[in-house]
């Protein structure tokens, strides 16, 4: 194939000072859960995305000093020589695919407590830490102002000596830098602070000072907002950003432009869809003749080349486009579009970042598994013989395991009970704001439709005889699992209903199989996550009163670490769903349910006709185990796994992950004491001998 010329455009080079990216495809700084604490696993990812077609591929945010720590959230560091060396892994392996490699130094500030380090943190002024931890900022006066200059300016330097060929000044997300331009936090009276000339004085000089520290190497990017204040979406609130962008308009070779609004910038494809930011965008271009760049969950060229074409943006800004596939630009430059894995706006990406963990994606498995696994998103080691593979389930699990073993060159059955493939995410993708999940089943799908050793068999329920009869080689069992209808107390399922109100207790499968409540409804979330706020929502698209209720202190707890816990609660009040917090559901008759407060135990009542449960899920492993019956205890003729949901539920990229690693691991003699490789540093005999602990000892 070859490309569209369509699409041409996004093919061109685009100067950013001294240095020249080859496209305009451009992954912007974007947080991993790797840092500083895993730097081969990050240069691996990073190496990836390059090879892909990523013309520019940045880093995450690089800690400048030790008084900017955001543990548990490993971010990067450039705070000494070991950092030059660590990130020179990744330099290196953007430059070997002719990319360009970029750096964004960060001073976090009020966002930062530094729970590692223990040292204060330092703002424009002192104030409460904005991450809600119980510690305040040291105000900075003018000699920490040129201290911190210094800091920044060294590690620049660091940068510079490591490899990479665009440095940011970061200046946006509510970090220090941010902070002195904010008119409604810097209140100063001195040269930094009041009129807007002095708010933008420290940007103005860290850029100086960055060019001067880089000289003709690198190229200077700042990372800035487009507007002032959250509003509506889609509704700008600028203040004084126009006028901000103006006095440093030429100043860097850059713009990285966001917006205030992270719950939007980052959204969820339930509530944001591609492009989001075009609102915002609108005016930068036309103040500024440097390259501009910004995001929007672009997947679709026709919209890349229609905001390039239009003078929205110069560059096409992506995080979580390449993570869900690093070869995006280059299935775009050969014409391969049904290649390409669209993001699904899950946002399990930015999870693994929240909880302080290697990143991971719902579409493409091999994310963040690149070195210590040795899976990449395009590439597999062939079959290792000519068995035969069947597959039983063709959820996400089943279909991500049939794609890759079919790449691998195995003959694959994928044998399916009902008509439609896709199990769960067919299934889900059909619930209010949920319809991009879908993808994770049309990519695999379509993949599938190309392999001609892959054959699909719909409305094929089997039995432990018929897969006897079918004489594979190797059987995987990914029949998923149904949603239970008890309550989980940390220790056991407990029924909550009278025998009489049983008939009116429903589970998502339920309400997915189109048995909807008639009436007030309580849906009681006991996962935590976005089931619970999605049907909350379904039922009451039908017009029934509905009460979300959780024992947790917030609702859809998990959502947090996919930063759509604000908008998921701002939304369910929005359509008039009443909701209780940090109550448990304890008893349902038909006509009342009971609940019990959290903390108290202090019991009030409810009027519901209706209740669904959102709890716990039992595995489908009545076909695995009906097998392993058929086999007496003894050798089967084939191997036999259960995969995905069928063995342990968890979250669809869970499923899809289960369904990649069982692919990837058929006949290749894994290591079960140790699966995987550890990125961390080896002491080492010399280094612990060396060490203060041993010193004290000896003494």
């Amino acid at each position: 194939m070859s490309r569209d010329p369509r699409y041409d455009v996004l093919f061109e080079p685009v100067k950013i000072g001294p240095v020249t990216a080859p496209n305009r495809f451009y992954q912007v700084p974007h947080c991993t859960g790797m840092g500083y604490l895993r730097p081969r696993t990050l240069a691996a990812m990073r190496g990836v995305k390059a090879q892909g077609g990523w013309g520019v591929v940045c880093t995450e945010y690089n800690s400048i000093h030790p008084t900017s720590d955001d543990l548990p959230h490993p971010s990067a560091s450039l705070w000494d020589d070991s950092d030059v060396r660590a990130h020179s892994l990744m330099t290196d392996a953007v430059h070997e695919h002719g990319a360009l490699a970029g750096a964004e130094l960060w001073y976090g500030g009020a966002r930062t407590s530094n729970l590692m380090t223990r040292l204060p943190s330092m703002d424009v002024k002192s104030m409460p830490n904005l991450a809600g931890h119980p510690y305040q900022t040291r105000a900075m006066d003018k000699t920490d102002i040129k201290t911190f200059r210094h800091w920044h300016k060294r590690a620049a330097l660091r940068a510079r000596d490591a490899g990479f060929d665009v440095v940011y000044v970061y200046a946006t997300h509510g970090y220090l830098i941010s902070n002195f331009l904010n008119p409604r936090i810097n209140d100063r009276s001195d040269e930094y602070g009041g009129s807007l000339e002095n708010r933008v004085r420290l940007v103005r000089e860290l850029i100086a000072d960055t060019k001067d520290a880089v000289g003709d190497r690198c190229g200077v990017a700042i990372r800035f907002s487009a507007d002032e204040e959250i509003g509506e979406d889609g509704q700008p609130i600028y203040g004084e950003r126009r006028e901000m962008l103006e006095m440093l308009a030429d100043l860097p070779d850059l713009w990285d432009i966001n917006i205030a609004d992270y719950s939007l910038e980052m959204g969820v494809s339930r509530f944001v869809k591609e492009g989001a930011l075009e609102p915002y965008m609108q005016w930068v271009k036309s103040v500024t003749d440097k390259p501009v760049v910004t995001v929007g969950r672009f997947t679709s060229p026709d919209t890349m080349v229609s905001q390039v074409k239009r003078g929205i943006t110069d560059f096409i800004g992506a995080a979580r486009p390449s993570i869900a596939d690093p070869f995006l630009p280059n299935k775009i430059r050969e014409g391969r579009l049904s290649a390409i894995r669209e993001c699904i706006g899950c946002n399990i990406c930015y999870s693994g970042d929240s909880l302080g963990v290697p990143i991971r994606c719902t579409q493409n498995p091999t994310m963040g598994e690149e070195w210590r696994r040795g899976w990449h998103p395009e590439i597999i080691t062939e079959k290792a013989s000519s068995g035969k593979v069947l597959i039983v389930g063709a959820g996400p699990t089943g279909l991500e395991a049939a794609r890759a073993l079919g790449n691998r060159g195995y003959e694959v059955m994928l044998a399916e009970a009902t008509r439609e493939i896709g199990g769960r995410v067919a299934r889900e993708a059909a619930l209010p704001g949920m319809s991009e999940y879908i993808r994770v089943r049309d990519y695999r799908q379509q993949q599938l439709i190309e392999m001609t050793n892959v054959e699909i068999f719909r409305e094929s329920l089997l039995s432990a005889d018929d897969v006897f009869a079918v004489e594979a080689d190797h059987v995987a069992i990914a029949t998923g699992a149904k949603w239970r209808p008890e309550r989980f107390n940390e220790e056991t399922y407990l029924p909550v209903w009278t025998p009489e109100a049983r008939p009116r207790v429903f589970t998502p499968d339920d309400i997915m199989d189109g048995r909807l409540p008639d009436g007030p409804t309580v849906v009681f979330d006991g996962e935590g996550y976005y089931m619970a706020g999605v049907l909350a929502e379904r039922i009451r698209q039908e017009g029934h009163a509905v009460t979300y209720v959780t024992s947790d202190d917030s609702v859809s707890r998990w959502a947090g670490n996919t930063s759509e816990r604000w908008r998921v609660r701002t939304h369910l009040l929005a359509l008039g769903v009443t909701i209780e917090t940090a109550q448990t559901l304890t008893g349902f008759d038909g006509s009342e349910v009971i609940l019990e407060c959290a903390y108290s135990g202090a019991e009030k009542t409810l009027a519901a006709t209706n209740i669904v449960m959102v709890t716990a899920r039992t595995p489908n492993d009545a076909l695995y185990h009906a097998l392993l019956d058929a086999g007496g205890g003894g050798a089967l003729p084939f191997s036999l796994t259960r995969i995905g949901d069928c063995e342990a539920p968890g979250i669809i990229a869970a499923a899809v992950y289960a369904g990649h690693r069982y692919a990837q691991e058929l006949e290749a003699g894994v290591d079960i004491d140790l699966p995987l490789r550890h990125d961390r540093v080896d002491v080492g005999l010399d280094a612990r001998a060396s060490g203060p602990a041993q010193k004290v000892a000896a003494e």
